[in-house]
């Protein structure tokens, strides 16, 4: 597994700091949650230890995504379709159909605070499981679950919440602030809201929140081709996948 540590800023600590060893665990197979006929196995290791932070920073820059207090990355027998992809920040520049997306949603009201799950936040994300993911293997999760996956970071972790001016939240994503920029581990909204293309529009706040921080990239996690739910990502261009030369840029 290569590293890359060309993203990591002079004299802060991803750009000196070494790995320790790490235990990886490779997890049994399980049907793929994206194309349909598939089996999906992933590795996984700890995110632990004074060097956290550190040690995900590098991680990240290696195609690795985060889940709680784990670090995974595909290890599929046969199969590579999904490809971890990064937006580059200060060279992106929106098309028409994004503008518009930014036009429609102008007037929302943006709040980030820190990772502490809420019952209207969980009433939001269950009602988008409904919705879009019912097949999903995340459909069920009851809001001590989902208290989980919000609360159980041990990195400098955000809930940024969209909502609309009369307070009512509409839209929200957890995210990661790594050394070299955020990284979106899970967002949703309302689903009644879809032609609002809310999805689109948390990426665009978070590739304009990483500029204004000097940050040079946006983690947007794993591109699918074939899976309608992964592979809107492409749109967000210049945009860089990971492959086993180290991070590259992404013309699909």
């Amino acid at each position: 597994m290569k590293l890359d540590n060309s993203s990591a800023q002079p004299g802060t600590a991803a750009s000196h700091w070494h790995a320790p060893p790490q235990v990886y665990c490779a997890l049994p197979e399980t049907p793929c949650p994206y194309l349909e006929g598939k089996w999906e196995r992933k590795v996984m290791t700890d995110i632990a230890g004074a060097n956290a932070v550190e040690q995900y920073d590098l991680l990240s820059r290696a195609g690795f995504r985060r889940s709680h207090f784990f670090a995974y990355r595909p290890a599929c027998s046969g199969c590579q379709a999904c490809v971890p992809v990064r937006v580059v920040a200060g060279e992106f520049q929106p098309g028409k159909s994004l503008k518009r997306v930014q036009k429609r949603n102008e007037g929302l009201r943006i709040i980030e605070q820190a990772a502490v799950a809420t019952r209207e936040q969980y009433a939001l994300f269950d009602l988008y499981l409904t919705s879009r993911h019912a097949d999903g293997e995340m459909i069920g999760m009851r809001f001590d679950d989902y208290s989980g996956m919000i609360e159980h970071s041990r990195l400098n972790t955000s809930v940024v919440e969209f909502r609309e001016a009369d307070g009512r939240l509409i839209a929200a994503c957890l995210v990661d602030w790594l050394v070299d920029g955020p990284s979106a581990v899970y967002s949703f909204f309302d689903p009644d809201l879809e032609t609002d293309s809310l999805g689109s529009y948390m990426v665009l706040w978070l590739i304009q929140a990483a500029v204004e921080k000097g940050l040079p990239y946006v983690y947007l996690g794993y591109w699918i081709k074939d899976s309608p739910k992964m592979s809107y990502k492409t749109r967000f261009r210049p945009i860089q996948r990971f492959s086993r030369d180290g991070w590259e840029v992404f013309t699909a």
